[in-house]
């Protein structure tokens, strides 16, 4: 094979080894969106320091199940919020099934990376509802926040397992994709004060 031939072909090789990134972009609905791998990131324009939901005050990301609820999204949601007024960083999980099936409170959550030790919360003492919202649990402690964010942002896939009621079985398990986190973080620190009104 002559040189240029083989050159051409460890170029193109090259090209295409390469990951696919997409810039962000400024969404109709008045946002700053960026697709990283499996998740999507969010900065609105403006920042409501009175907004009764994270909303008005923070950017987001999120990464879904694979299980869709009746409105064809997904089932469950693993969001990881910045409070754009203080710094602070929220996990958060969103329970949107609507196949009658419900979590159980009197039961903990697990939480599992491959290799590690299951993480295990309780829903009275370490999850929490907040804003206008009854469905989506906010890690409340710090340190657990903090040791779980290293996690998320060493591996590829984390799964969380809910005590169920209402359903045939007891429990109910779901694999998250984290490829994108450490993107979506970085995009959210950058984009934090990238806004058309305050």
């Amino acid at each position: 094979m002559p040189i240029h031939r083989f050159l051409a072909a460890v170029g193109l090789l090259a090209m295409f080894n390469q990951p696919l990134v997409a810039e962000p972009f400024h969404h109709p609905y008045g946002e700053w969106r960026d697709y990283s791998q499996d998740w999507l990131a969010i900065c609105p324009d403006t920042i409501d320091e009175s907004a009764s939901t994270y909303y008005g005050f923070s950017c987001f990301a999120s990464t879904g199940s694979t299980a869709l609820n009746a409105a064809n999204l997904p089932a469950y949601k693993l969001t990881l919020l910045l409070n754009r007024l203080t710094g602070a960083l929220d996990i958060a999980i969103t329970d949107a099934s609507t196949d009658g099936a419900e979590i159980d409170p009197v039961h903990s959550i697990s939480i599992g990376f491959n290799g590690a030790p299951t993480v295990t919360l309780n829903l009275a003492a370490d999850l929490e509802t907040r804003y206008n919202t009854v469905n989506q649990y906010f890690v409340v402690n710090d340190q657990l926040r903090e040791d779980l964010l290293a996690s998320m942002k060493a591996r590829t896939a984390m799964t969380v397992t809910l005590p169920i009621i209402g359903a045939e079985s007891d429990s109910r398990t779901i694999r998250f994709s984290l490829r994108g986190v450490t993107a979506s973080l970085d995009f959210m620190a950058s984009y934090a004060r990238k806004l058309a009104q305050y």
